[in-house]
Formats: structure tokens, C-alpha cells, sequence
């Protein structure tokens, strides 16, 4: 493998070896061509920023991991939105003593997660920057009537979750702290390092859920991924729509092995707050969510309701907890 770095061979180098990820017909100009949505369809944008040092560090992320949490982010993004992705841009800065092949592998793990969805690199940007930034800008469709928002939850909604949280928490522990876990088995590590290093993004759940609605008349739909954490999609689905919510602690599906592993005041904080799970947080119609999480979505959960109030309410069946209310102030903020 070459010792190469940016600057040895240059910008002009740098496009050369990255145009070999993206389809040769649609590169090489100014800009890209690319073909229409299909034909009733919406165009949907999104764009997120990784940053070394913030999202991501030699000592928890490979260069090809790196590619494809950046890819997962935005998937995750269009999945939330109900459509499918079409394409992706890249903006890439990079000081020039990074190694050729790290940009290498780093477009290697974008072209893994972009894969199983057909969807290509179509263009991008390379500049010269101090740090090591990922900037990617995710181009989907969506049928007006798919389109899910943060603002469409009605009181007696029920709140579903995709999957397990906390799980990403856990395995970013695994990788900073060499003794955290020392108990578990290789198999169980190795799946919790997984989800904190390749996320994948929930595409898979909407053709489950158009399925779950054939029989159902057009209805707004509520949705928002949890990459920033569970608390934060649900108050921030309470926000955008006026309603609050009651959250059952013990439905929330999390790692089986997560309350052996530390204090449950730690357990819960990473379950609610950790981040970076990249599930899907649904308000549908009772009916609509028993059938979807009965029939269809294997390992999704009915958490809790939405209310009329303001307040997101977690509470514990159990009597082990007291009532707390979720905040955005605990999840992860830039600011």
C-alpha cells in the first residue's frame, strides 16, 4: 500500500482516486446529472457534518467505519422522512498530511452502507482545512402521501421504537475503556462495538410499514430518527406537534446485557440520552401500531402514548422509579 499523503499528490490526485467510488457517467463535470424523481414522487435533502475530534477519533473509528457512520447519518435521515435515497454528494477537508489511503477506505466504508440501497456518490468537494471534516448531502423520494413528520402526532397516538437503545452507548464504551465489560462474551462485544460503529440505518422498516397501512386511508404520519437520542425524538416530536407523551420505562427494548454491565442511574442515561442508535421513533394510530409491531417489525416496541399535555412524561410500572420528565437540556447538543 503506498505511504502517499495529500499533499504528495495533490487535488487533482485526490479526484482521480475518488471518482473510482462514484458512477463514471455521472462524475466529471461541474456538476451531476441526475434523472427526475419518479414520476409523483417528492425530492428530499439532507445534509450532516462529522468532524474529527467531535463525531469521531482514531482510538473508536476506522476510516472505513467513519464512511459509513457519515452514510448512515444521512439514511437515517431520508428513512425518518418515509423516502428512499437516490444519491449522495461528499464535501471532504482534509490537512495535508493524511494519508492517501485513509481517504481510500474512508470512501470504501461509504460504498459499503450505500450498497444494500443501489445508491451511488454522484459528486462532491475536496479542500484543504485544518481538521478532518465529512460533510454529506442524501438526495430521496417520497410519495406525498408517505411524507412522515415530527409535527403529525395526535393525542392517543401510540409511540413505537424500531429497536434496542443504548446499545451504541454501550460499545463506544467498550472501545475507550479496555476493562469496561471484561466479562462479556466475544460474540456479545463484537455485536455492541457493531452498533456504535456501523449503525444501520432503518430503510428496511418502510416497505414493513406501507404494508402495515395498504388497507388504511391516507393519513399524516409522525417519525424521527434517535441518532441524537431517545428523549430527544420524542420531545422533540412533542415540541413540533403541541402534544406531551408518557413513556413506560420498562417497554423501552435495551440490550439485555446493559444492567449487568453498570449503575441503572448509567443504564438509563445511556438508554435515553447516549445517542447514535439510528432506530426510527413512530407515532401511529393504536390499531396501526399493534399490527406493525405484531405482524411486521421484528424487535420494535410500544413505549407509550401521546397526550395532550406538554410534558414527556417516563414513567415505571414497577415502582422501582420515580416519574421523570425527558428533556432536550440532557441529550447531546453542539451549543
Amino acid at each position: 500500500m503506498s505511504n502517499d499523503v495529500i499533499r504528495d499528490i495533490g487535488e487533482q490526485g485526490v479526484l482521480k482516486r475518488l471518482q473510482r467510488f462514484c458512477p463514471s457517467d455521472i462524475v466529471g463535470d461541474d456538476a451531476a446529472i441526475m434523472p427526475n424523481p419518479e414520476p409523483g414522487q417528492l425530492l428530499v435533502v439532507t445534509t450532516d457534518v462529522l468532524v474529527d475530534g467531535i463525531h469521531f477519533s482514531d482510538r473508536t473509528t476506522s476510516a472505513e467505519d467513519v464512511g459509513w457512520r457519515a452514510v448512515a447519518a444521512n439514511l437515517s435521515d431520508l428513512a425518518a422522512m418515509g423516502s428512499s435515497p437516490l444519491g449522495i454528494t461528499v464535501g471532504l477537508s482534509l490537512p495535508g498530511d493524511v494519508a492517501v489511503s485513509w481517504v481510500e477506505r474512508l470512501y470504501q466504508g461509504m460504498s459499503e452502507c450505500l450498497q444494500p440501497y443501489n445508491t451511488p456518490i454522484v459528486g462532491g468537494d475536496v479542500c484543504q482545512s485544518p481538521v478532518i471534516t465529512v460533510s454529506i448531502t442524501a438526495f430521496g423520494q417520497v410519495l406525498p402521501q408517505r411524507v412522515m413528520r415530527r409535527s403529525n402526532a395526535k393525542v392517543g397516538d401510540a409511540i413505537v421504537v424500531t429497536g434496542v437503545h443504548g446499545g451504541s452507548r454501550v460499545g463506544l464504551e467498550l472501545l475507550l475503556n479496555p476493562e469496561f465489560g471484561k466479562d462479556l462474551n466475544e460474540k456479545e462485544r463484537s455485536r455492541l462495538i457493531q452498533a456504535h460503529q456501523r449503525p444501520k440505518p432503518r430503510l428496511d422498516i418502510l416497505p414493513q410499514l406501507w404494508e402495515s397501512l395498504a388497507s388504511q386511508s391516507p393519513i399524516p404520519l409522525t417519525a424521527m430518527d434517535s441518532s441524537d437520542g431517545l428523549a430527544d425524538a420524542i420531545a422533540q416530536i412533542c415540541r413540533a406537534s403541541g402534544v406531551g407523551a408518557v413513556v413506560k420505562r420498562d417497554a423501552i427494548p435495551i440490550p439485555s446485557v446493559l444492567p449487568q454491565l453498570t449503575s441503572p442511574e448509567q443504564v438509563w442515561d445511556w438508554v435515553l440520552y447516549g445517542g447514535e442508535d439510528f432506530e426510527l421513533v413512530l407515532c401511529l394510530s393504536e390499531p396501526l401500531a399493534q399490527v406493525f409491531v405484531e405482524k411486521f417489525a421484528a424487535g420494535s416496541a410500544i413505549i407509550g402514548y401521546i397526550t395532550s399535555g406538554r410534558s414527556v412524561c417516563l414513567r415505571d410500572s414497577t415502582g422501582k422509579y420515580a416519574d421523570e420528565l425527558l428533556t432536550l437540556s440532557r441529550g447531546f447538543q453542539h451549543f
